[in-house]
Parts: C-alpha cells; structure tokens; sequence
C-alpha cells in the first residue's frame, strides 16, 4: 500500500520527497536503473518528513523492534525506533556482525546475497517492523521475515530430526525443548520509502503488509 492511499493522498511531503529521489542509471550494474536516495538526505525538510510519516504510521502499533536492512534501512531505522520507543536490530551482510549470527540468503534483480542478525537480538514474540529504502521484486524483504522469524523454524525442524530418530531423547532432551519455546518475532510490516507501483514481491511477503510512500523517479536528475 502506498502512502497516499492510506489517507496522505495531497500531502506536502510526500511530494517533497519524491522530488528529492534521484535516478542513476546502469548502477550497480548495466541496464539497473537505481533509485538514490543519498539526495533526500541532503534535503534536511524531506528527511524529516520522511521520518515524520513512519513514525506517526508506527507510534501506536506496539512495535518493539525496528530491524534495518543494511545498508540504507540504517539510515531511516534508527530514528524511527527512538521515536516509537522500540529497539533497533541491523540485518547486515555476511561478516559484518562480530557475534553468533543465523543467516538467510535470498535472490535480487542483480544477483544474490545473504542477511545476518545476531543471535539474540529479537526475543520470543516480539512485534517488528522493517525498514529499508527500496523495494522491487521483495525477495530482501522476504529474506528479513524469514530471518527475523528463523528460531521457529529451528525448533520445527529439531522437532521432526529428534522425533524420527530418538523418542527417548525427544522426551528427555532439555535443550530441545528450550529451542521449542523460542518463537521468533511477529513482523508486523516492512515500510519502503520508494516503491514499484506493481510490487511483484508482494506475494513473497507470505501476507505480512507492505507500506511504501512514494513510487520511483523515472528519469534522470542533475547531481
């Protein structure tokens, strides 16, 4: 869903923040046509504006976790959690984190890569929310959801291994069952500044909501 749509439809800033995007083409690879959003943060109105719109969005979701997506979900996150009074949890890149991480790979327009979070860094049920800067075909997204959701699947799949293997240890074994009960995070929803107006990744999103507020520039801006 985009932000006009969701009551904005006229509002000042959004425009504001659409005209400060800018289009570099063939990066980082030919035929890609980026969205650069280092402009809208040269522009210190429509910064805030774009923070302004998340937080009146999330204030009152009960949202306790904001994870970023490295890199530019750094850029918008962190503000975003201090304003709801949630956490912040950067999914980085493979060896960025110094402690023990789970990872989940996923496919882009432009080739492949991996995501990262530390162990321990979202607890048993809590609500997230998703922030990066750009969204076409959701496969990050949906790489951040299934991170962000990773000690369920953990404690699922120990569950069919140690039932089929050993009845006797699936009953006594303490560590499994403390794996059983720790469920990852609720995505509430992922939040984009720029957006596809026909996002294909949304199906990929296996139903958690998508917020975008402003559709991409098509054409070139001067530096």
């Amino acid at each position: 869903m985009f932000a006009e749509e969701d009551g904005l439809k006229g509002d000042p800033r959004l425009q504001a923040i659409s005209e400060a995007l800018r289009i570099v083409p063939h990066f980082p690879k030919p035929g890609i046509m980026f969205q650069d959003i280092t402009t809208l943060l040269l522009d210190h109105k429509a910064f805030k504006g774009t923070v302004e719109i998340f937080v009146d969005r999330y204030r009152d979701m009960d949202i306790s976790v904001v994870a970023g997506v490295e890199a530019r979900g750094f850029l918008f996150g962190p503000s975003i959690a201090l304003a709801i009074g949630a956490k912040f949890v950067p999914l980085r890149k493979p060896k960025k984190l110094p402690g023990e991480v789970i990872s989940e790979d996923y496919e882009l327009e432009y080739g492949t890569d991996r995501l990262e979070m530390h162990v321990g860094a979202v607890h048993p049920g809590e609500r997230a929310l998703v922030i990066d800067d750009f969204v076409a075909t959701g496969g990050t997204l949906s790489a951040a959801i299934r991170l962000l959701s990773k000690l369920k699947d953990i404690a699922c799949t120990l569950w069919t291994t140690y039932f089929s293997h050993s009845l006797q240890y699936f009953v006594h074994s303490g560590k499994f069952s403390v794996l059983v009960e720790r469920v990852g995070a609720e995505v509430v929803e992922c939040a984009c500044v720029v957006g596809l107006p026909e996002v294909e990744g949304q199906s990929r999103l296996n139903g958690t909501p998508l917020y975008i507020l402003v559709g991409p520039q098509l054409r070139e801006r001067p530096c």
